[in-house]
């Protein structure tokens, strides 16, 4: 089928023809802490975008972590680029881009941008990328809106918004825009006027795109994707909760992936088909039969691993908390091949 990632172009494709990709936003919560993120359901959440924005990345590894756990489960080639850290105390944070090869390739000008005004907490970040099949380009932003101690914190961000996006017409003059990612409030909120002005709309008008701490709990429409009012509305627009599709509980899934379900839109006829993640062991039982986990199981249980036994298991649980198996290899013994082995032994959960 053909593509046109460059869909605001009129005379990109004929009259009433728009990309088919499916263009994702996602906040994955403190991606590269060492926070026992479940990166196996967080890549097979990736997976159904093309395209994704992803904002608190928190180490730029973790991004490269995530594109190989996509091409393994894909069987297709995928990219990644990151921001450098950005925000004005000790606490930072990256933003990144990941995309499917086959479709999306970047072009230039990734650049974060230069507040003079000093207005952003984390000054936004965007490249330019494009089509495969048709070689049109776009201008792809993403922004993370500090949360603060209220609204009244978010305001002056969101109203420079208008001013950014006027930027990004002004270094790449004539190339669509895209501004999506976690903005903290709600599209409906009068604090969007300028932007709304300058001739923007948001993708999402309804739902909620947070997970509450209740079961089955989901506040806030605060992470979105805004287009140019000047051309057609995308086709669909949506939001994915991934809490129906792993096998995870509700707590673990807020824990362990992320508090923010992803956002996404497509055009000509592009569709999301939510997949349900096959074969996933339910990360919530920890310890359970067939899923060793690093940070519950017991002795005899991480004995089981190979090339583990009883010493290297002891050591396992005096080198607790583990952000992943990856850093196993802090144990004596334990590197290359024999990592690969426990990796590939589906015995650990999320494995």
């Amino acid at each position: 089928m053909r593509r046109c990632l460059g869909f605001w172009l009129a005379f990109c494709l004929p009259a009433g023809a728009w990309a088919d990709v499916i263009i994702g936003s996602w906040n994955i919560r403190h991606l590269g802490w060492n926070n026992d993120k479940a990166m196996a359901e967080v890549a097979h959440v990736a997976s159904h975008f093309d395209l994704l924005a992803v904002q608190e990345l928190m180490d730029p590894a973790a991004l490269e972590r995530l594109e190989a756990r996509l091409e393994a489960l894909s069987g297709e080639a995928w990219s990644s680029m990151a921001s450098h850290a950005l925000g004005h105390s000790s606490y930072r944070e990256h933003y990144g881009f990941l995309w499917r090869d086959s479709e999306v390739a970047y072009a230039d000008s990734a650049v974060v941008f230069t507040d003079h005004g000093d207005r952003f907490s984390r000054e936004p970040y965007s490249a330019r990328f494009r089509d495969r099949d048709t070689r049109e380009v776009f201008t792809a932003a993403t922004v993370h809106v500090v949360y603060g101690d209220g609204v009244a914190d978010r305001l002056p961000e969101i109203e420079a918004l208008a001013d950014y996006w006027r930027w990004l017409d002004e270094v790449n003059p004539g190339t669509p825009r895209l501004l999506m990612g976690d903005f903290n409030l709600a599209p409906t909120h009068p604090a969007w006027a300028p932007l709304r002005e300058a001739g923007v709309l948001p993708a999402i008008t309804t739902g909620r795109t947070t997970l509450g701490t209740a079961p089955g709990e989901y506040a806030n429409l605060y992470d979105n994707l805004w287009y140019d009012a000047a051309h057609p509305s995308p086709e669909t627009a949506g939001i994915l909760r991934f809490t129906e599709l792993l096998p995870l509980s509700h707590a673990a899934a807020r824990a362990r992936v992320s508090d923010h379900l992803p956002v996404y839109m497509t055009w000509n006829g592009g569709e999301l088909v939510a997949r349900p993640r096959e074969g996933g062991v339910h990360l919530a039982t920890r310890g359970a039969p067939g899923c060793i986990d690093l940070n519950a199981s017991d002795t005899e249980q991480l004995a089981r691993l190979p090339h583990v036994g009883a010493a290297r298991a002891a050591a396992i649980v005096d080198g607790r908390p583990w952000g992943g198996s990856a850093e196993l290899t802090r144990i004596s013994g334990i590197a290359g091949g024999r990592l690969a082995a426990i990796e590939a032994s589906g015995l650990l959960c999320g494995s």
